[in-house]
């Protein structure tokens, strides 16, 4: 385990800790630990805002914040309850990266486009890491040429083994030809797990939720059983390509520690013999 990852929601009955608030948390209570969002839906922030967001928690943490953007699921309540429209996610999307890695990099910047106007904008401090990472989330055809053109790593959502294959290829494919390339171990997942039965209440209640937020089987997104299962979903990713995880425990507020203890104990030793850490150029 290398770091600590939050899920992006903003309303919904489930429990989840608002993203930004959290990285500024993790930046303060730890010292070595990397940590980052799976994944921040751009289109629900301010880009600047963003940007100075990130560059603070970079600073605050001495360089470990691990940013990862995607285009949110069209299913996602959050657009009828901020009042957006899904039909332009992607445009915006593509906008806010660009302006937050410009905003990242240059003293000041100008930018004019059909979401956001920007004219001699600035942010101090900028972040600690000179090239700070750009995880980017999807499988579409415009978020593989998103990721090709100026991401630093891909972070799958619900794609099963099979399409994230695909997309890891597609990927692969693009930065070649845009005179690019992403770090082999820049290729990432994630999926839920619970060591149990999958009549579970926390289980059953998390399938539904999945299910209904993504219109996706949550079949292939949660892997419930004991370790062999768990070991069995990572197997499938890796064959397909994808090297970094992020694995999500599963049950009730008293039960995630024990969860979480058992994938340390009973998981990840194993994976670690099975597949053991290559060697890399970057361990951003």
């Amino acid at each position: 385990m290398d770091s600590i990852w939050q899920t992006d929601r903003i309303v919904g009955r489930q429990p989840f800790l608002e993203t930004m608030t959290t990285m500024a948390a993790l930046a303060g209570r730890t010292r070595r630990m990397r940590f980052g969002m799976n994944v921040v839906s751009l289109t629900f922030r301010d880009p600047v805002l963003l940007a100075k967001q990130c560059a603070t928690i970079d600073m605050l943490s001495d360089g470990r914040l691990l940013p990862a953007f995607g285009i949110g699921s069209p299913l996602a309540p959050e657009w009828q309850a901020l009042g957006m429209d899904t039909k332009t996610r992607g445009r915006k999307t593509d906008e806010c990266l660009d302006i937050i890695r410009r905003l990242w990099r240059e003293d000041s910047v100008d930018f004019s486009g059909a979401f956001y106007q920007l004219k001699g904008v600035t942010i101090t401090p900028k972040p600690v890491q000179p090239d700070l990472p750009m995880w980017i989330g999807g499988s579409t055809d415009a978020a593989i040429r998103r990721t090709a053109r100026i991401g630093t790593g891909w972070q799958a959502g619900g794609e099963a083994p099979a399409e994230a294959g695909r997309v890891v290829a597609a990927i692969k494919a693009a930065t070649r030809e845009a005179g690019r390339s992403i770090d082999e171990d820049h290729y990432g997942a994630g999926f839920a797990f619970h060591f149990g039965g999958r009549d579970a209440p926390a289980v059953t209640r998390a399938m539904d939720a999945y299910a209904k937020r993504t219109g996706r089987d949550a079949g292939h997104a949660f892997a419930i059983g004991d370790a062999d299962t768990i070991l069995a979903r990572i197997a499938e990713y890796v064959d397909a390509g994808v090297s970094k995880f992020i694995l999500r425990p599963l049950g009730g507020d008293d039960t995630l520690l024990a969860q979480t203890r058992q994938l340390i104990e009973q998981v990840l030793p194993r994976a670690e013999a099975r597949w053991p850490k290559r060697p890399k150029a970057s361990d951003k």
